[in-house]
């Protein structure tokens, strides 16, 4: 069974969401998606995302699309692919994380998985930051 990882913050889902999970399921059979902690998030973003942690875990949980959703860890981001032991990783189209940056992490846990960006969906209107003002 191909296992695919999928991970961000799921702060407000629409279709750029949908369109980011179901594009990454075609590439295996399970879907595990990682959404982020809070004060990661605001790391990365800048800001705190409007709705916390575990009420983002619970929507992403149920979408039909996926296997099974966990927060990621504290810390190190990339902490969390051990645990989930990925043959794919997807990246959203616009997600900070380089891809070579995280090939270069996987090779350091002896992790073999392929790395795929996803494309975007009509990002000039499916964007969470879009769509909060």
């Amino acid at each position: 069974m191909k296992k695919v990882m999928c991970a961000g913050t799921f702060d407000i889902i629409h279709p750029g969401h949908l369109y980011y999970l179901s594009e990454a399921k075609k590439y295996g059979d399970r879907l595990v998606v990682v959404v982020a902690r809070d004060e990661t998030s605001k790391n990365f973003k800048g800001r705190k995302p409007a709705h916390n942690e575990m009420e983002r875990l619970e929507a992403v949980r149920m979408l039909n699309i996926v296997d099974k959703a966990v927060l990621g860890h504290h810390g190190n981001i990339f902490s969390i692919i051990e645990e989930i032991k990925p043959d794919v990783i997807c990246l959203g189209h616009d997600q900070n994380v380089q891809k070579q940056q995280l090939e270069e992490e996987l090779i350091k846990m002896g992790i073999k998985a392929d790395v795929i960006r996803i494309s975007s969906y009509m990002p000039h209107v499916y964007k969470s930051s879009k769509l909060k003002k």
